[in-house]
């Protein structure tokens, strides 16, 4: 049963998964989990303006890597993989940031293509699924960009039918339009017209109308079900499989728009790290629950606690 560790670096956080692997007869392979961290080191800070990674940004991301590294270590880790998503798709410094992870961590980061990360995001999410609720519609939305990925599950294997990544996501909406605090009704408005603009590339590729159920995966998603359920800690097993519907999006995401730094920071399910992008990351699920029921698709959103990175620590088996 060889040990895994699957690291996702993305635009607000970095994640380390690692995993226990165990071939089945039939082929398949089953993921079980010993380790799971979360740290916020914004990468993607000012790169949508800039263009570049900041110093600081590098700083943060390579001491929460080098603590992956020691944890990976201790528990006999065999086999590394870590990709990189939309901040260092971007950055013109991208090899400041591939030297300092070659020097931590020993192996090559991967900058992943946006069809890629949808992939590898909708094979770790739907796993726990009852193949009959599928056609599955799996969407992460992360710090800088968004997936939107419809597939099926026959109980074995995950077929993706059509992905699309896109460049929006909670650090990028927030840093283009939500400069208030709290944002002002002209800013909200700016920014669903802005998330509405970009997402409509996405639906033009992936047709949602076939889908049976929508997953949610990522940060921005669970943190939005441990508000709605008015946790009094972030509580992963609570978030995992809850249901969000289209009433509830629209309640938490008004809420959260219309809320202070100081107010959303008193609230304990929100992550410091989130705090300042929470309330655009709320704005692009609205959004994206306006434009399914336009379109015909599923109503509610089902979370995951499971997404890319179980998706990266299978792709290693």
């Amino acid at each position: 049963m060889p040990r895994v560790a699957a690291i996702d670096c993305g635009t607000n956080s970095i994640r380390l998964l690692v995993a226990e692997l165990t071939h089945r007869h039939d082929g398949t392979v089953d993921l079980r989990d010993l380790h799971r961290e979360m740290r916020i080191v914004r990468l993607g800070q000012g790169v949508d303006a800039t263009g570049r990674l900041a110093p600081e940004a590098l700083e943060r991301t390579r001491e929460a890597l080098a603590a992956y590294t020691i944890a990976a270590r201790r528990k006999g880790v065999e086999k590394v993989r870590m990709v990189a998503t939309s901040a260092t798709r971007d950055a013109s410094n991208r090899e400041d940031f591939f030297a300092m992870t070659r020097d931590v961590l020993g192996v090559e980061a991967e900058v992943i293509t946006g069809d890629e990360e949808a992939r590898l995001s909708f094979t770790g999410a739907v796993g726990e699924q009852d193949p009959d609720d599928g056609p599955f519609l799996v969407v992460d939305v992360g710090g800088g960009s968004t997936e939107l990925v419809l597939g099926t599950w026959d109980g074995q294997r995950a077929d993706v039918l059509a992905a699309r990544s896109v460049d929006i996501g909670c650090v990028r909406i927030t840093e283009r339009t939500l400069r208030s605090d709290p944002p002002t009704a002209e800013e909200v408005a700016a920014g669903r017209e802005l998330a509405a603009e970009v997402l409509a590339d996405a639906f033009a590729a992936v047709d949602v109308s076939k889908a049976r159920t929508w997953i949610g995966v990522a940060g921005t998603v669970t943190t939005l079900s441990a508000v709605a359920q008015e946790l009094p800690e972030y509580d992963s097993e609570r978030t995992h499989l809850s249901k969000l519907t289209r009433a509830d999006i629209d309640r938490i995401a008004g809420g959260l728009l219309a809320a202070d730094h100081e107010t959303r920071a008193a609230n304990p399910v929100i992550h410091p790290g989130r705090v300042d992008v929470i309330g655009g990351g709320a704005l692009i699920v609205q959004v994206l629950a306006e434009q399914l029921a336009r379109r015909g698709g599923p109503a509610d959103l089902v979370v995951s606690e499971h997404d890319i990175l179980d998706g990266i620590a299978l792709s290693l088996s």
